[in-house]
């Protein structure tokens, strides 16, 4: 259950990362060692919103960097430009769009630990239950510095900042 609680609320984050492996070298753009990240599509459940929200991305210019330590720990850098598109996909939903351009740090630790930081403008997804013990919204764009620490035994959240949109609540 933990693992799956830790899925969802890094699904954003990991989400944008998922063509960065197969990366062209050629579409790096922004100095060595830097690749483009393709921008994907995802859906978030019913359960979630109590409708099914596509996120889709309308200007997408991110670039990811990898550095290995020698500890076995791996960071990934991502910096660049993400606006989103949320729409409610019940018929006559409503679409907003949203600047949720940040700089990010994503840190695999060695122990199997996972810490997310984000700086700027960035979605953010929770499972239900983590939302109500946080006392967060499920979808949302946070503005500021958000770390997301993920072990096997806790999910802590710390926003420096605020939250600027509650997606739920603004396409319901």
């Amino acid at each position: 259950m933990r693992r799956r609680r830790l899925i969802v609320v890094l699904g954003a984050a990991l989400g944008m990362l998922g063509g960065l492996l197969s990366a062209s070298p050629a579409l790096a753009g922004r100095g060595p060692n830097w690749e483009f990240v393709p921008p994907e599509d995802s859906i978030v459940p019913a359960s979630f919103c109590g409708f099914e929200v596509l996120i889709h991305p309308v200007a997408a210019k991110q670039f990811a960097k990898e550095l290995k330590v020698t500890d076995g720990s791996e960071t990934i850098l991502i910096t660049g430009t993400l606006k989103l598109s949320f729409t409610n996909l019940n018929p006559g939903g409503k679409t907003i769009n949203e600047n949720a351009s940040s700089s990010s740090t994503i840190t695999f630790n060695a122990d199997g630990s996972i810490t997310t930081v984000n700086r700027g403008r960035a979605p953010l997804v929770l499972s239900p239950a983590d939302a109500q013990q946080f006392g967060l919204p499920i979808v949302s764009i946070v503005a500021g510095r958000l770390t997301l620490s993920t072990n096997p035994n806790e999910t802590p959240i710390s926003l420096n900042g605020h939250f600027a949109v509650d997606v739920c609540a603004a396409l319901s």
